[in-house]
This record gives C-alpha cells, structure tokens and sequence, in this order.
C-alpha cells in the first residue's frame, strides 16, 4: 500500500476559480480527499495558495498566520458593490486628487488599523455568510476587526489605476482597503486586479502552475510539512525526550534550549516529530506527528 501524501504545495493560483476548485483540482490529481488550503483568494484574484495535504492539514492554522504581500490595481473614481470589478457599479465620480494627496492618504492605512469587511465575504453574522444576504439585496452593519498593515507603497499611477504593494497581516481584505483609500480621496475606487506575491517565507518564484500538477509529478512539488511552522525556533531532542514527548509526557527544559513558547521539534535522526509548548521548566507537546 502506497505511503499517503503529506507536504505543502505552494500554488500559483490563476485568475478565474476559487480556492476551492483548486483543493478540488489538487484531490483528484493527488487522488486523495485530506487536502485543504490556508487563506483564500478570491476568484479575481491570483498567486500564492498553499495547500496542505495529509497530515500536513494539521498545520494550516500556522500558515493563515503569516504575513502576506499582494500586489493590487485600484481602479480609481468607480465604486462597486463587492469592492472589485466583478461586481456592479454602483457610483462613478471624477478622480480630483493629485499624485501628491496620494502619500498623506495611505499613511491613514499603515499600521493596526479598524477595518470594515465588504458584504461580499465569508464572514458570518448570526450565522449567515454576508455574500448570502449580499446577494439577497440586503446590507448589515459590520463589527471593525483590528488588522496590520506592515507596508504600503505605490508601485505605479496611471490614472484610474493605482497600483500598491501591501504586506498585511491575517484577516485583511484587500477590497476593504481599497474602497476606503476611494473614500479618503473621494472619489471611490474597487480592486481591477489583485496578486498575491508572498505568503510569509512562500513566494511566487517558488510557485507551480496548477495546470502544471500531474499524479506523477505532484510529489516532486510537495514541501515538508515543517516548513509551514518554519517560522519558529528550532528543537533538537534526544531520543529519550522525543519519545516522551510524542507519548504526551513532559520533558525537563535545558538552559541551553530556545526560551521560546513555541518551537518546531525533532528527533535525533533530524525528523520532525511536532510542535511542543515551552512551560516554566518543562517542555509540553502540543500538536505531535507520531
């Protein structure tokens, strides 16, 4: 019987699909259901989607966490109902800045900033996706959530269009951000094209094509799974303390150990063997791979 798969493959998702077609093309190519992906983009949208399949789905919530960098065209002087241009245009209005009002406006949006999510989203309001009322003509007041915006450049201004880079945390809607740098400078504006170039450590240089995967080819793309948690310190174990730890024991902490909460361990032989949690003068498992 064949080892299941597990790894992490690194996505250049095109233009036109949804993430989850591109779990779905990824099933059938890996012949496998346990597939899942770590922060969507939109159908307008594409780049880097990482997929984790096996036991590497375990490790999602560590790659939804990193910091994304996205390159975007804002069309500039339009509104449009879902924030992008797949939407309906709801308000045109003449573009009266200059290419000087465009600094002071983005520095409102650097930082942790209070952001609105679009109606058009999955987030859920008494249990009800938005795009759901969304589409039934209805509007909802929306809680702000608290995100960060780590840069935010311009890269070109041809106008209508404003192209950014954003490096932002999770939970960002890039939509969101351009239907309020619209409103600052007054004359609207909605996303005309979006790419996703980073996702913490993952690039696009490092992206397949998804028409590229074929069963005989997937497993030369696969990542180890411990680069999803490349991010945290590393761990090495002894035998012993390894073999305690992957049985839900407790590992006397060393001074010359990472004084970290969390860190990516490994055994003597250089496997991974999991993620263990730093308390006081112990070592805890925490999310272990037998």
């Amino acid at each position: 019987m064949a080892t299941p798969l597990t790894g992490i493959l690194n996505i250049d998702k095109p233009a036109g699909i949804t993430s989850h077609d591109v779990i779905n093309r990824v099933r059938r190519v890996a012949q496998m259901r346990r597939v899942g992906h770590a922060g969507t983009l939109d159908p307008l949208a594409t780049g880097v989607l990482l997929v984790c399949l096996g036991r590497a789905t375990r490790l999602v919530e560590y790659l939804t966490g990193q910091p994304k960098t996205y390159e975007a065209v804002i069309r500039m002087g339009q509104t449009t109902d879902t924030y992008d241009a797949e939407g309906t245009i709801t308000a045109e209005h003449s573009i009266a800045f200059t290419e000087a009002d465009l600094a002071p406006a983005l520095t409102q949006f650097r930082g942790e900033i209070e952001q609105v999510p679009p109606m058009y989203s999955a987030v859920k309001q008494d249990g009800q996706p938005l795009y759901k009322l969304a589409r039934q003509g209805k509007e909802v007041a929306r809680p702000s959530r608290r995100v960060t915006i780590y840069e935010l450049g311009i890269l070109d201004w041809q106008p209508p269009l404003l192209s950014l880079r954003i490096t932002c945390s999770k939970g960002t809607y890039i939509r969101s951000l351009a239907h309020d740098l619209g409103e600052v400078l007054g004359c609207g504006g909605h996303i005309a094209a979006l790419r996703r170039t980073a996702v913490g450590s993952f690039t696009l240089d490092t992206a397949v094509s998804l028409d590229d995967l074929t069963p005989d080819n997937l497993g030369n793309y696969l990542l180890p799974m411990d680069t999803a948690v490349s991010h945290l310190p590393r761990l090495d174990l002894p035998e012993l303390d390894a073999n305690r730890l992957l049985m839900g024991q407790t590992v006397f902490r060393q001074p010359e150990q990472p004084m970290a909460e969390l860190v990516r361990a490994y055994g003597t032989d250089g496997r991974f063997i999991g993620i263990v949690r730093g308390k006081e003068a112990v070592w805890q498992a925490h999310k272990m791979f037998p």
